[in-house]
């Protein structure tokens, strides 16, 4: 049987993580559950009117009108399910661009639902979604650490290692590809990265806001 490609698995094992625990289950997204987070991906997916909304702060507001509307009135199986099968004429439908766009997306919010439960342990991912992951977290490092007063060095064993930040003094973030992703984008306290470096610029990194 071919292997699935790490986005399309990435969703794949999210949508069966949401039909267990049902949508009410607790995220790292705050103040969402699992029918928010699923609202949220079906929004982004297949309503090009509002998902412009998450990277455009103009459009915040309208996106999150969209999104909560849709978690209010979608039954919870419906959403599962669009959040399953994407539409033909969504982005998602064309290998590259699925690529491209869900393998962070749909890795991180599958480890949002998984690291908010308590019973949660780290994974091992196949080499090929932890190659996939990698070149995700250089990408998402260069952008969400353009701003971060220090040079950020993101090493990981095996995989290399790159750099981002505005220069200056360093701080070296080390870990498994996708738990530098997941301290890329925003979710610090959960990623399991080691962070070397001055004291207040670690304290500052561990807490600032990162992502998109």
């Amino acid at each position: 049987m071919t292997a699935l490609r790490p986005a399309r698995a990435e969703r794949e094992a999210l949508a069966d993580l949401m039909v267990q625990l049902g949508p009410d289950a607790p995220t790292l997204c705050t103040g969402w559950t699992t029918r928010d987070l699923a609202a949220h991906l079906v929004v982004r997916e297949r309503r090009p009117d509002a998902a412009p909304g998450i990277l455009l702060n103009p459009l915040r507001d309208r996106m999150e009108r969209v999104r909560a509307g849709t978690a209010r009135a979608e039954p919870y199986d419906t959403l599962i399910e669009k959040l399953r099968n994407p539409p033909w004429w969504s982005m998602s439908a064309v290998a590259p661009i699925d690529v491209g766009i869900n393998t962070a997306e749909f890795f991180v919010h599958h480890e949002d639902v998984r690291r908010a439960q308590p019973d949660w342990t780290p994974r091992e991912l196949p080499p090929a979604t932890e190659s996939a992951l990698w070149s995700r977290a250089k990408a998402m490092g260069k952008l969400g650490l353009r701003r971060f007063p220090a040079t950020v060095v993101l090493h990981s064993p095996g995989y290399g290692e790159t750099k981002a930040g505005r220069g200056g003094p360093e701080v070296r973030l080390s870990g498994p590809p996708g738990e530098l992703l997941l301290f890329c984008f925003g979710r610090q306290r959960a990623a399991q990265v080691n962070v070397v470096g001055p004291d207040d610029l670690v304290d500052r990194l561990r807490t600032a806001r990162l992502g998109l």
